[in-house]
This record gives C-alpha cells, sequence and structure tokens, in this order.
C-alpha cells in the first residue's frame, strides 16, 4: 500500500488529501503533519487520515512527502525530515510551495532524493484544480507520472519543464483571482444597470461557471470550438454581445491581461531567486 505523508494541513494540503481518499486512496495510508492539535483533531475525525505534530514522522516511510506550507517555513520543515528521509532513500518529495525552487529542496536533503515540484491553484478545493508539475534531476519520469496522477485527483494536472513554472503561475497559479475579478465587475455593472447585488451576483456566477463549463467540453471533443470560436458563436454581427466585446477591446482588456500576466510572471520569477 502506498504511504503517502502530508506536511500542512491547511486549505492546500486539505484539498490534496481529501481529493486523494476521494479516489479511492485509504485514509489510514496518509498521514499529516500540522502544528496545531486541533487543526490535526478536526482532520482526523472528518476524513480518518494519520496525524502528528511532527514533520519527520510523516516523512519516515512515506513513499510520497507533500510539502504545504508557506515557502519561508520551507527551510524549517527540510531540516526537520532530512534524517527521516535519508533513513527511508526512496521517498519522492513533492513541494507545493511558491517560488521555492528545486535545486534549493535538493540542495537541502542527501543528493539523489527524488524532488517534484507544484505550482496548484485555489479550485482544487473544489476538486476542480489546475496544476503544473516539474521533475529535479533526481526525478525519474515515473515519479513525476506518479504524482501527477495522485493530482489528478483534485483536478487537471500537466508535466512541464521547471522554466515554465512561473509561465504556469501567471496562467493558472494567480488564473482564479483573474476570473473572480472579472465576475466582481460583471456584478458591479449589473448593480449600476439597475439589478439588485444579490441577483446580479447570482447571474454573473452561474454565467462564469457556464461558460467554463462550455469551454471544458469543448476542449474535451476532438473537433471542438476553441474560447475565441465560442465567443463568434454568440456574437451577432451588429448585436449586443459584439457592441459589449468591441468596447472591451477598445478599452484595452487583452492589453490589461497581457501587462497583468507578465508582472505576475515576472514576479515569480523573483520569489525564486530569493528563496
Amino acid at each position: 500500500m502506498t504511504r503517502i505523508g502530508i506536511i500542512g494541513g491547511g486549505n492546500i494540503g486539505e484539498a490534496l488529501f481529501s481529493g486523494i481518499i476521494g479516489d479511492g486512496t485509504d485514509p489510514k495510508s496518509i498521514i499529516v503533519a500540522d502544528p496545531t492539535p486541533k487543526r490535526l483533531e478536526q482532520l482526523q475525525e472528518q476524513y480518518g487520515v494519520v496525524t502528528t505534530e511532527d514533520s519527520s514522522e510523516a516523512a519516515d516511510g512515506a513513499d510520497y512527502l507533500f510539502i504545504c506550507v508557506k515557502p519561508d517555513v520551507v527551510p524549517t520543515v527540510l531540516d526537520d525530515i532530512s534524517e527521516a528521509l535519508n533513513s527511508n532513500g526512496d521517498t519522492v518529495v513533492v513541494s507545493v510551495a511558491a517560488g521555492v525552487t528545486i535545486s534549493t529542496i535538493e540542495g537541502a536533503l542527501s543528493a539523489g532524493t527524488p524532488v517534484v515540484r507544484v505550482m496548484p491553484n485555489t479550485p482544487m478545493l473544489v476538486g476542480k484544480g489546475a496544476s503544473g508539475l516539474a521533475g529535479g534531476r533526481y526525478a525519474e519520469q515515473s515519479h513525476v507520472e506518479a504524482v501527477q496522477e495522485l493530482l489528478s485527483a483534485t483536478g487537471t494536472a500537466v508535466i512541464v519543464k521547471e522554466k515554465d513554472l512561473d509561465a504556469v503561475t501567471a496562467v493558472s497559479g494567480s488564473g482564479p483571482a483573474y476570473i473572480f475579478m472579472v465576475a466582481e465587475a460583471m456584478i458591479d455593472a449589473g448593480v449600476n444597470l439597475g439589478l439588485p447585488r444579490p441577483l446580479a451576483q447570482e447571474l454573473a456566477v452561474a454565467t462564469v461557471e457556464g461558460a467554463a463549463t462550455m469551454m471544458a467540453k469543448n476542449q474535451a471533443e476532438e473537433d471542438g470550438d476553441d474560447p475565441a470560436a465560442l465567443r463568434a458563436k454568440v456574437s451577432s454581427p451588429g448585436g449586443t454581445t459584439a457592441a459589449a466585446t468591441r468596447t472591451l477591446d477598445e478599452e484595452g482588456l487583452r492589453r490589461a491581461f497581457y501587462k497583468a500576466m507578465q508582472a505576475c510572471k515576472d514576479r515569480s520569477v523573483e520569489l525564486g531567486k530569493s528563496d
């Protein structure tokens, strides 16, 4: 039975193991480490996972060890688990800490430790995540693919090169915030046009969900339409949608997205250099 250790019982850690459990993994094969006893008690009662306050206990004997803590906590965690990993020898270490490079993690552990770095996003909390993952120099293809399979329980997981994780951060890692902001703008505009805010919010959220579902359905089909084609299909010449999308282009929507996502990627690169 595959043994999975998870260090960090916060939202991302919980999303990860809840998805894995939902995919059929025995919760007793998962051990979660967190410094907060009350949080551990909650997770144990809700999911049936094994819990501990000791990070090294989660690492000891784990086939896959997920580090789901804030970037500034990673050095402490690596120091805590290094001895347990040395005695085990074949644990695949998976980091979801933003900005912490594979080389930094490899440098803190014994030579030969396979490391996989993941850039997740928050919709994995509802099983609709989009994660990019990259393997280090000691991670074999089988290691990376196994991590990909585990992550697929929380949504979409794609394998990329580590140098591309900064772009992944710009597209999907920070991407949910862009969509939330678009929905927020739609709601505010709806209110300005005379709709009650609860109704404007209900319609905007349902519209975003419906549009996303249509895009996903078409992407899954061999001859499905891409987003540009879907937009064209709902834009009658001289109609209301055409008037709206033309205005968005004139107001610089695309340029704003290009600049925002470039800024996101640049900041991700900066964090990687300073970790």
